[in-house]
């Protein structure tokens, strides 16, 4: 498994809260995960954003 998708799903609720903070316009809506969804999670979060879906399986294996 992707370093990223074990990130997601060992502390969703820490990185869930980075990603508000840093992205105000990210809604709860945005960010509901279900394990399995990971690349919809990433299309989501791609069309909030703005940056491409390697720059955010980047910045989440950062959190």
């Amino acid at each position: 498994m992707e370093s990223w998708k074990l990130k997601l799903n060992g502390s969703w609720n820490e990185i869930k809260g980075k990603i508000k903070q840093k992205y105000g316009n990210v809604t709860d809506d945005d960010l509901l995960y279900k394990e399995g969804k990971d690349e919809e999670l990433l299309g989501r979060l791609q069309k909030k954003i703005g940056k491409s879906k390697q720059e955010l399986k980047t910045w989440i294996e950062s959190l």
